[in-house]
């Protein structure tokens, strides 16, 4: 394609562009800073076009000829949409994104400068590696990691740069990213569901996991948020007593959204549909300055890029109106915290979603294939589904306020559950025709009719069916899509291997017809999976009770939910879906409990600035002045001031005792810390963070509120709940 055709196709997009963004048409507006189908059937070869396509659909590799077109074609568009640089755009185990931009300026040997942008820099580029975190993979020393093209998600323009999402990987192959995991967990599930799906549709030759996730957050005043130091350096406030008004009158959830939050949603929105994130829904959740995004279902994948790259959007929007936004799961004490619902579906290239119900029997069963598979998937691995949650500011927001708790189980409804106990009691082995005409009219038949009013959901279930897909609950607002969703799709992935097995052999060895070998499986795995079920209140101490003596786990906080990671069987599991390595297993283990230690660890340090820096020697100010009134009492009224002066030489006391206890709290504390930070081993590190010094935070919060209480309003050294919670 020679430079001419370019100019004219980038001078005709460019004047569209403008066009568009001025009519401020969502439909029109979307995706035109991306480097989507529609630019590459601009901009590519017939070849270079279906090689992509080729790479997208089943994951081949694409020629180092067809890079280089693809390059210089990624590069024309991208320097007519006002683009400068170009990134990888890669995300390590940080849990955010990475990026390191270059110029496309680059000069030839006689000194003349060009744009320059070839194959070799998009296919593959070389970061330093060496302050990531690696969980052991890699050396400080050693600062070599690659990151590769990921051609499955389209390249976008942001701001003045060219954004091309990668893997990141070590000089020795180990993913040291969250998005490679993804990558291979998602190939695995297509394969398994694709073998399954042909049960019953010989056409389907592809299975994509979808995702459409919801995603809570709080916008403060920035002004407001950046005078605590605790929100500023841990997220949330450390202390604060609760205002005498939260979400008790529920009218706050989908009420009227503020002018000055609407004006920032309607940036938002822009911003978005112009990078292709097909946000549809806003509104106001139940907390106080509590909002809510959500977006159309997408592959995951791409939903799990577009939800990063958006709470990178929200920053910079946000601060452009002067909000700050928390990501944080419990920002706020005694209100919701905030989750990002992870609602996950099977979707086949023939246009079927797997888990929604049909019109024939056979439809039917097919969805009961898909559903049932998924129960028992979670079923065998509901101490991994944890797992794959956890985290310091998650621990907060689990079990409370709408919150599912930390106890795995699976809401399907009373009358999908009734469903199952029918199926769980059919005949095993052959059918009659009589059974078999019982069975698909009479049970599965009815499905559609079942799920028509079947919309109620269990806010307190962590994993519940919503109709025609499941919604992960438990993961926490700032967590990383990619986790929980490559922990689901192989536990789906694995469970779906095992069931064709089984099917094939009922159909070989027993010349079962293959409906029959369907039921008589998914009969049996009802049985066995039968404990993950629960519709009741999982905040309710009967459930936990119950949830013992199911053998069930109950992990309550981020160390003890971490241990699962590298048992055998999580082991097994992902080496045999050839999703991770062992290596790679136990570096993100180690990983996640390093960040975990080094967030009780932050806070801990912002706890002990607090109490000397701000409470203590404000509560003694006010002290003062509560003596001096009282001693200027005496000098009026002599020995006839004590009556006048019990209230204040009681707040006097109060105020003294909780100064004593701060400072004895904070040092114990401290010496807490010191000693945890002793430990060379991550895990004992880790427990002891979890069970020396995180503890102290309540009491040491509890203290600092009730002087908060006692004190001076004027002089209380912290913005309160009333004022950052109730600002428009």
């Amino acid at each position: 394609m020679t430079n001419i055709r370019f100019d004219a196709i980038s001078k005709s997009y460019q004047r569209e562009r403008i066009t568009i963004e001025e009519k401020g048409r969502r439909s029109e507006l979307f995706a035109v800073n991306v480097f989507n189908k529609e630019r590459m059937l601009q901009y590519l070869t017939k070849d270079a076009l279906e090689s992509v396509e080729s790479a997208m659909f089943s994951g081949s590799k694409i020629d180092r000829k067809i890079a280089d077109q693809v390059a210089e074609s990624m590069k024309a568009w991208a320097i007519t949409m006002g683009a400068t640089h170009y990134t990888h755009w890669f995300q390590p185990l940080t849990g955010a994104t990475a990026e390191k931009h270059d110029a496309f300026f680059d000069l030839l040997p006689d000194g003349r400068a060009l744009e320059k942008f070839g194959g070799g820099q998009l296919v593959q580029q070389e970061p330093d590696a060496s302050s990531f975190p690696s969980g052991g993979i890699r050396n400080t020393f050693e600062a070599r990691g690659y990151t590769a093209w990921d051609p499955t998600s389209p390249a976008f323009i942001y701001g003045t740069t060219l954004c091309i999402p990668t893997i990141f990987v070590s000089y020795t192959g180990e993913a040291l990213d969250n998005k490679a995991p993804l990558l291979r967990a998602l190939n695995a599930v297509d394969e398994a569901a694709t073998a399954v799906a042909k049960y019953f549709d010989k056409n389907v030759s592809k299975v994509s996991a979808t995702l459409g996730w919801e995603q809570e957050y709080f916008l403060l005043d920035k002004a407001l948020a950046f005078s605590r130091p605790d929100i500023v350096m841990t997220g949330r406030t450390l202390i604060g007593n609760k205002a005498a008004k939260g979400q008790q009158l529920d009218d706050h959830y989908f009420g009227v959204i503020p002018d000055r939050v609407l004006s920032f949603m309607s940036d938002l929105e822009k911003e978005c549909t112009k990078l292709g994130i097909p946000v549809k829904t806003r509104h106001n959740e139940v907390a106080p300055n509590q909002f809510e995004l959500a977006p159309i279902f997408e592959e995951a994948n791409l939903a799990v890029d577009h939800n990063l790259l958006l709470m990178d959007v929200m920053d910079k929007i946000a601060d452009k109106h002067s909000f700050k936004v928390l990501f944080h799961e419990k920002p706020f004490a005694g209100i919701n915290g905030s989750g990002k619902h992870n609602n996950w579906s099977l979707a086949t290239n023939t246009g079927v979603n797997l888990l929604s119900p049909g019109s024939t029997p056979m439809k039917n069963l097919q969805f009961l294939t898909f559903f049932i598979n998924t129960i028992k998937a979670v079923d065998n691995y509901e101490e991994l589904m944890r797992s794959s949650i956890a985290s310091a500011s998650n621990d907060h927001r689990l079990g409370a306020n709408e919150a599912p708790p930390a106890i795995f189980s699976i809401f399907v409804g009373s009358q999908l559950s009734n469903v199952l106990d029918e199926l769980e009691g059919v005949s095993k082995g052959k059918l009659s025709p009589q059974e078999k005409t019982q069975l698909k009219l009479n049970v599965v038949g009815k499905i559609p009719e079942i799920l028509l009013d079947n919309t109620d959901r269990n806010r307190t279930s962590p994993f519940a069916f919503t109709g025609n897909k499941f919604e992960m609950r438990g993961v926490g607002a700032k967590t990383n899509c990619a986790k929980p969703m490559t922990v689901l799709n192989t536990i789906v992935a694995k469970q779906l291997q095992d069931f064709k097995k089984e099917v094939d052999v009922l159909i070989d060895k027993k010349s079962l017809k293959k409906d029959e070998a369907v039921f008589n499986v998914l009969r049996e795995y009802i049985k066995t999976s039968k404990r993950i079920r629960f519709d009741g209140d999982g905040y309710s101490k009967e459930w936990e009770n119950e949830a013992v003596r199911r053998k069930l786990s109950n992990n309550k906080n981020t160390p003890s939910a971490l241990q699962i990671m590298t048992a055998k069987e999580s082991i097994a599991l992902f080496k045999s879906m050839k999703v991770m390595s062992e290596v790679e297993i136990a570096a993100r283990k180690e990983v996640d409990l390093e960040t975990y230690i080094f967030q009780i660890q932050i806070e801990g340090r912002v706890y002990n600035e607090l109490v000397y820096s701000y409470i203590i020697p404000t509560a003694i100010d006010y002290q003062n002045e509560l003596i001096k009134n009282v001693m200027g009492l005496k000098d009026i009224y002599g020995a006839a001031h004590k009556k006048l002066s019990d209230g204040q030489l009681s707040i006097i006391e109060q105020i003294a005792e909780h100064i004593v206890a701060l400072k004895k709290l904070t040092d114990l504390m401290i010496d807490a810390r010191r000693s945890a930070n002793s430990l060379k081993d991550v895990n004992k590190k880790a427990f002891a963070y979890c069970d020396n010094v995180k503890p102290y935070f309540d009491q040491i919060r509890s203290h600092c509120d009730r002087l908060e209480r006692l004190m001076d309003d004027r002089l209380w050294p912290l913005t309160k709940y009333r004022e950052l919670l109730f600002q428009k």
